[in-house]
């Protein structure tokens, strides 16, 4: 389901792009700090899980086997990424720098259109500017932990696009 908008190209993710991923989401996470609370993982475990996830090392941790990863391409260059789970939206990230620019939109569109029966993703209670592109896209919190169940134990919120099924 490649899709093109202007400049961008979404595509799925191929094995050599998994060290582009880490980095990306390295970036990403360090840039939205404090209102994203900073990864517990180092740099080689979030390259590991990337290559784990591409197929490229074997799996230490359970992972649907229709995981799916799409990159975003501008000009070349990798600019934003999606993994989604058979009814999660596991992660959803931009380069820092181009934020804004329809990126995100793209990527999530694609996911609605993989997953018309709707989805659900974790956002953390800090991160208000994700939460409100989320709300712009439709999607509704359906609850809120103490982030006692996520690695950063920090507050968060389930949101969900409930579908058009």
């Amino acid at each position: 389901m490649p899709s093109e908008s202007a400049d961008l190209t979404i595509r799925p993710a191929a094995a050599g792009d998994a060290d582009q991923l880490a980095a990306l989401f390295w970036a990403a996470r360090e840039a939205a700090y404090p209102a994203m609370p900073r990864t517990i993982h180092t740099r080689e475990e979030v390259g590991h899980w990337f290559r784990e996830v591409l197929g490229l090392e074997p799996r230490t941790v359970p992972m649907p086997a229709e995981r799916e990863t799409w990159v975003a391409e501008r000009n070349g260059d990798l600019v934003g990424y999606a993994v989604v789970d058979p009814r999660w939206l596991d992660s959803l990230y931009v380069r820092p720098d181009l934020t804004g620019t329809g990126i995100g939109g793209a990527l999530l569109g694609l996911v609605k259109g993989l997953r018309p029966a709707g989805f659900g993703l974790w956002v953390f209670e800090t991160n208000t500017r994700a939460q409100e592109f989320y709300r712009r896209h439709g999607l509704v919190v359906v609850r809120r932990t103490d982030g006692s169940d996520n690695e950063e134990r920090a507050p968060d919120l389930e949101m969900a696009w409930p579908g058009t099924e």
